[in-house]
């Protein structure tokens, strides 16, 4: 297990990397550097902590995103998003380069402490759903049952609620205003999974509907 997170967290932040950087036209770039270098710590730190308290949702989480039975939806869904995400890291790099963004080191800041209270309710979200599978699925043979603990008190989708926060506040974090303006078609995106996620859950999970009746929002308490 251990061996695969690492693999895993060092391409996928090195191939982050290659294109922030490819995009900047330049290393000089410390904010960049600092956005990698947290992000890799955090992600081994998060992932031994994973399997310490959860190894089963480790293994689920370190499964394909595309996978057998998944709705035709949520496949469409991860073409949607990873292309605009990689629309977001180039935009970003373009912005460094052509010095298109000018922020102040106040505004970075608050970036910062954006996207990473964004990585503490995904955090929060493991902790208490050991069915946080990464594609929209029922997992029967893991016993899933509704989960209205913790943020799933709040909201019926917070791991989507932290993944936005963590795409603006990065996208401050690294300068760029343009990036910060794309994180509203990632939101979008987020928002068009819950309905298709809903109509699974809904359909296939008992309990659900009478949970989705206590919890009214979706992704913000007391807006949607």
């Amino acid at each position: 297990m251990i061996a695969r997170l690492v693999i895993r967290t060092l391409v996928w932040f090195g191939v982050i990397g290659a294109v922030l950087f490819t995009a900047a036209g330049t290393w000089q770039w410390p904010a960049a550097w600092s956005f990698l270098l947290f992000m890799i710590l955090l992600g081994l730190g998060g992932g031994l902590w994973l399997i310490q308290i959860d190894p089963a949702l480790f293994e689920e989480r370190m499964r394909p995103m595309v996978q057998q039975g998944q709705p035709t939806a949520d496949r469409v869904f991860m073409v949607a998003f990873f292309t605009v995400a990689l629309v977001w890291l180039i935009v970003a790099g373009l912005d460094q380069r052509f010095g298109l963004s000018q922020m102040t080191v106040g505004v970075q800041v608050a970036g910062t402490a954006l996207a990473l209270t964004g990585m503490a309710i995904s955090f929060w979200v493991l902790r208490e759903n050991s069915f946080a599978a990464p594609v929209i699925k029922l997992q029967r043979d893991r016993g899933q049952h509704v989960i209205d603990t913790g943020p799933y008190h709040l909201v019926r989708h917070p791991m989507y609620s932290g993944a936005i926060l963590f795409f603006l506040g990065t996208s401050l974090w690294l300068g760029s205003w343009w990036s910060a303006a794309l994180t509203l078609i990632m939101a979008v995106l987020f928002a068009w999974r819950t309905t298709a996620e809903e109509r699974t859950l809904r359909d296939g999970l008992p309990g659900y509907t009478d949970y989705a009746t206590r919890v009214r929002y979706r992704l913000c308490p007391g807006l949607w």
